[in-house]
């Protein structure tokens, strides 16, 4: 079994309000805000973007996740550096990191365990 896609973007930034506005004038709908200044935002049947504030002394990052549908399944190919396998997340969702030729972290996320 082979990655899906994307699944989604996370978005770390200084300011989880402008950054929101700014994805819903590009026509973004948000989907849900937490009450620790982060939420998830999607256009259409594409990606959703989940927007994460950081301390200002920390660089804002971007990260792509890839979507697994099975995470029992799955089984990385030749060349694929497993950095963590599978493991539960405190969202809901099973991850596994991988790293390419490189040295890039990549997120591979799954349904939870059923």
């Amino acid at each position: 079994m082979a990655t899906e896609g994307i699944d989604a973007v996370i978005l770390e930034t200084h300011n989880w309000g402008k950054s929101a506005k700014f994805f819903q004038s590009l026509g973004f709908e948000l989907e849900f805000a937490t009450d620790h200044n982060s939420g998830q935002l999607r256009n259409g049947s594409g990606p959703s973007v989940f927007i994460v504030e950081v301390p200002e002394d920390r660089e804002p990052s971007l990260q792509i996740v890839l979507k697994v549908t099975d995470a029992d399944a799955f089984k990385p190919g030749p060349g694929v550096e497993v950095v963590s396998e599978f493991a539960d997340t405190h969202y809901g969702t099973r991850e596994m990191t991988v790293r390419d030729p490189d040295g890039r972290l990549w997120n591979l996320q799954a349904p939870p365990k059923q």
